[in-house]
Order: structure tokens, then sequence, then C-alpha cells
């Protein structure tokens, strides 16, 4: 079976690693993460759990759950939730009140459904699995096959993706978003050009950009605040507001847990 994309893998591996290497109190808590991991599970935590300190994985770390502890408080009021490029995702078992709808490649969904039937873990009525490609499919039309409500807002969720795409296909999946209801809210995550990163985050590209281009998912694209709010606002977008990573209430921590100037949240309402 096709295995998932190596950003799937580390991400879940990050969420799970840190309830095992990382102090209290813990930023984000996904105890599904670790199952869905299956026969990658042990060497994924055991290379966090021998390297708790250090700085990439770190840096990985901080990404994944700052993105995810921020996201997920978004949807509280929201009756649906859109999950692009879902990956592992676990959030519909811990908001049981908000229809979520996941979007990803099929051979993705299948990868993940085998992993959920290995792990013994529950299908969750409030999910649904909307198998698509963003950069040739029409998202309106295949969330609405799956039981979307056009009328009704969401929160859509893009984590962990803008930056393997290009400009233009980033801008394809704005307009989508911003068709849909008002009082829709988009979270996505971006990564901050060269010139407007820190030590630790132009540390942090140079190992993991590499990384990803050798695994086959090169980085793509970067944008400063200003110009990202420019593309949203252009594709009909109203507040936007840019979170990074100091800017959570997580601050200071006695682990290895540290903000860098690299990955940026963008927050836009419909």
């Amino acid at each position: 079976m096709t295995e998932p994309s190596f950003t799937a893998l580390t991400a879940a591996a990050a969420r799970a690693a840190h309830l095992i290497v990382d102090a209290e109190p813990k930023i984000f808590t996904d105890e599904l993460a670790a199952p869905l991991l299956g026969g990658y599970g042990d060497q994924l935590l055991a290379y966090h759990r021998d390297n708790r300190e250090d700085p990439i994985l770190a840096g990985g770390r901080t990404q994944v759950l700052c993105r995810s502890r921020y996201t997920e408080a978004q949807g509280a009021t929201l009756p649906q939730s859109v999950v692009l490029g879902a990956g592992l995702d676990t959030s519909a078992y811990r908001a049981p009140q908000t229809h979520v709808f996941e979007v990803d490649l099929p051979r993705t969904q299948d990868w993940k459904r085998a992993q959920l039937t290995d792990a013994g873990l529950p299908e969750p009525a409030n999910r649904t699995f909307v198998p698509l490609d963003l950069a040739t499919g029409d998202l309106a039309e295949a969330l609405v096959k799956h039981g979307f409500d056009l009328a009704r807002p969401a929160l859509v969720s893009w984590l962990g993706v803008t930056m393997y795409l290009t400009e233009a296909a980033i801008t394809r999946t704005l307009r989508a978003v911003a068709d849909l209801a008002p009082g829709t809210q988009l979270v996505a995550d971006y990564v901050l050009p060269a010139q407007l990163r820190d030590d630790a985050g132009a540390h942090y590209a140079d190992a993991v950009s590499q990384v990803a281009e050798r695994a086959g998912e090169p980085w793509r694209s970067c944008f400063s605040p200003d110009e990202l709010t420019d593309l949203l606002r252009d594709k009909g977008f109203g507040t936007v507001r840019h979170v990074h990573q100091r800017d959570h209430d997580v601050w200071p921590r006695p682990d290895a847990l540290r903000p860098a100037e690299l990955f940026v949240l963008a927050h836009a309402s419909v």
C-alpha cells in the first residue's frame, strides 16, 4: 500500500514525541498520533527521544505544536471544519461537536484508514474523508458531494502545506476558501523569506529544506506578512492576523522548545 508523505509522518511524530520527551505543561496533547505512525513509530520516536535537545528536532516540535494548539482553539464555536492536506490529523477525535472534513489525496487517506484499523481506533462519526488533489480538483464541489453545507461557516486549516506549493497553486486554493460562507476562518502557516528569519529560523530552514527536497517535497514558496496579507485581501478575505511563534502563550519553557522566526500562522476571515 502507498505510504503517506514524509511530512505527514514527521508532523505526527512531532506531536507524539512531545508527550514523551518534553516537559510539563504540554503545549498540545495528541495521544492518537503515535498509533498512527504504525511501523515507523519506534524509529521516529526513538530519534526524538535520543536527541531531545537537538535544535532541529525541537524546532520541528515547536512548529507543529504551536500551529495545532492555535488552530484547534479557533474552531470551538464553528459547526464545520475543513482540514486541507490532512495527513495524519486527529482533530476530529477532540471535537465531537464539529463535522470535520479531511481533504487529502486518496492514497494518503487509504494509508491512514489502514493505520486506524491496525491501531484499533474507532472511526469518529463526525469525520468525513474528502479525496481530492487540490492542484487539479474543485474544492467546493468535492466538499458538497461529501455533505459539507456551503451556507454555514467553517474553520479551514491548512497546516504544513503552503511551503511545498507554488504561489499559483496557493492562490487557487485561497480563492476557493474565500468563496465559502461569511464567518469562515482560515488558518494557514507559511515560511518567511530569508531576510526575515532569525538565526534559529535560518539554521532550521537550511537543514530541513534540504531533507524535504531529498524526500521529493521541496519548499517552493515563502512570503512576508505584508505580501501574504495583500494576497489574501486580493482574493476576498477581510481581517488578517499573523501569529508568530513568540506570540503563543507558552513561553518560557524548561525544555528545549524555543520560538523561532521562520514559520508564521496567517489567520484570515471571510
